[in-house]
């Protein structure tokens, strides 16, 4: 017969489900009241420090007078241009210029063969001097004819026939005279001289071509180029906005008008040019009015015919307000904002008219008023209506300035 442990002394040895449960109660609790702490310890210790006021760097308005100036295209031009031509026909027996070289006004270019015009005024002298010598013997016999007719010796018809004779002569004389200059002129046209001073091209004849003083092709062209002209081009509507700010006061003229040539590659020409022509007419296809400047060209670099720009100061705004471009912030509507510094020391956005640049420059015609500080550094942290500590621009922040000291 096998033994079994009796039952009673087993269940004394466990305790009762309830007295299991309200013994560990006050255990869960403590350890629970602990873990809420600790989360609410670690929350504390997680904050960060206050948030600090955005340092910036500002500039102050300053009025003052900026020339306004517009960069247009234009394109040089000589400011003298003559087209040698021949005014007698004839053969060209020599050239006496070398292509591309400085020529001076009256210097000889071309010898046409001059042997029958040579032989004209030879005639044509030739011709004067008979009827010179012809006149004075008309004139002593008009003379004693009418001397004779006052004494009745002779009928006063002879006598008005022979002082007929004398005016008929001295006439003659007279054109003689008049054909012996056409034929002396024709001779000195078979040496083609230069018209005007000034730089000569390429020579379209020969030694030995026959020349006609008809002819529409030039022998060679000649072009004056000290100074220099850049004719340049200019909107309507651009040139009567500019009138309109003359005349409203907007603008004052800058009687200078000076004017910057730039090159096709960057560079600035280094004498100024000024501004002397303005033409009455639009241009019906274009719509442009045309600009003349003269340009100082002592070198003779500038060539005709090169496309440059021309930065032109049309007038001076008298209290314009400069602002980096980099201060002047867009809306998608177009309106040109700045941050300022108020009273307050608060960022405060501020709207501007900025329609002009002038270099890096915004120039800001209304918008902000003198010893406004327009912030230009820390615009990323700066916020609208957030203070701000705020320092010139360029100088040390005022902590970084703490710091060193």
């Amino acid at each position: 017969m096998l033994y079994s442990p009796p039952v009673v002394s087993t269940l004394r040895r466990k305790a009762p489900r309830h007295a299991r449960i309200g013994a560990t109660a006050p255990l869960a609790l403590a350890t629970l009241l602990a873990g809420a702490m600790g989360l609410a310890g670690c929350g504390k210790g997680q904050e960060g420090p206050p948030q600090q006021d955005a340092m910036v760097g500002y500039i102050v308005a300053k009025p003052t007078a900026v020339p306004v100036s517009t960069e247009l295209s234009g394109r040089t031009v000589a400011s003298q241009i003559a087209e040698v031509r021949p005014q007698v026909t004839g053969i060209i027996v020599d050239r006496l210029f070398t292509e591309g070289s400085m020529v001076h006004a009256g210097q000889p270019l071309y010898q046409i063969d001059p042997r029958s015009y040579a032989a004209n005024a030879t005639q044509a002298a030739g011709n004067l001097a008979a009827t010179q010598a012809t006149v004075e013997t008309l004139r002593l016999k008009a003379e004693r004819y009418k001397a004779l007719a006052d004494q009745g010796g002779i009928s006063r018809q002879d006598a008005a026939d022979a002082l007929a004779s004398y005016n008929q002569a001295r006439g003659q004389v007279l054109a003689n005279r008049g054909a012996l200059q056409v034929a002396r002129v024709s001779l000195g046209f078979t040496r083609i001289l230069a018209p005007i001073s000034g730089r000569i091209g390429v020579s379209s004849v020969t030694k030995g071509a026959l020349v006609t003083s008809s002819q529409t092709d030039a022998l060679a062209k000649i072009q004056k180029l000290d100074p220099m002209w850049v004719n340049i081009q200019q909107s309507s509507n651009d040139y009567m906005a500019l009138r309109r700010a003359l005349q409203s006061g907007k603008l004052a003229a800058d009687g200078s008008a000076a004017v910057k040539v730039i090159l096709a590659d960057g560079t600035e020409w280094p004498v100024e040019g000024r501004l002397n022509f303005a033409d009455v007419d639009v241009n019906s296809e274009t719509g442009t009015v045309i600009l003349r400047v003269t340009v100082p060209n002592p070198r003779g670099d500038l060539l005709p015919g090169l496309f440059v720009r021309a930065r032109l100061i049309q007038g001076v705004v008298p209290n314009g307000i400069l602002v980096p471009q980099a201060a002047v912030s867009r809306t998608p509507r177009g309106t040109a904002t700045v941050l300022v510094v108020n009273a307050k020391g608060e960022a405060e956005t501020r709207d501007i008219t900025a329609d002009t640049p002038v270099g890096s420059d915004w120039l800001v015609t209304s918008g902000l008023k003198p010893g406004d500080k327009v912030i230009t550094e820390g615009l990323i942290k700066a916020k609208p209506g957030a203070k701000v500590k705020a320092s010139p621009a360029g100088s040390a922040p005022p902590a970084a300035a703490a710091g060193a000291k």
